[in-house]
């Protein structure tokens, strides 16, 4: 049967935040929306560094790589809403970065790519 997008997204950002919490990060924030301008889907600390994640799944290759959908203008979103999540938690001189994760669903079991300061 197949999955609902819905479904495979919730399932890849679980299997995300697992992977991440594996590798020592703190996941502060999941979901995190800032009015109408968009979501980041993970919002997490690795050390001192705050972390904007954007977890992007495939369950077919036939749309390519999962980390070819994090678009110029998937970037610009993120970083507006990252913006708005600074403001809104009075954070300041603070490093940030944002990373991705892809997750490959078609095979087996999932394949997981982290790919840190995507950009």
């Amino acid at each position: 049967m197949k999955r609902s997008a819905s479904a495979i997204g919730t399932m890849s950002e679980e299997l995300a935040a697992a992977f991440l919490i594996d590798k020592g990060y703190a996941i502060i924030k999941r979901n995190f929306h800032f009015g109408r301008d968009g979501e980041i889907d993970i919002i997490a600390l690795d050390g001192d560094i705050l972390v904007f994640i954007e977890v992007k799944a495939r369950s077919s290759s036939v749309y390519g790589l999962p980390e070819a959908a994090v678009t110029p203008a998937k970037q610009r979103t993120l970083r507006r809403v990252a913006r708005g999540y600074c403001y809104i938690n009075s954070v300041e001189d603070r490093e940030c970065r944002f990373d991705v994760i892809a997750v490959d669903l078609h095979e087996k079991s999932p394949v997981m790519r982290h790919i840190v300061n995507a950009f």
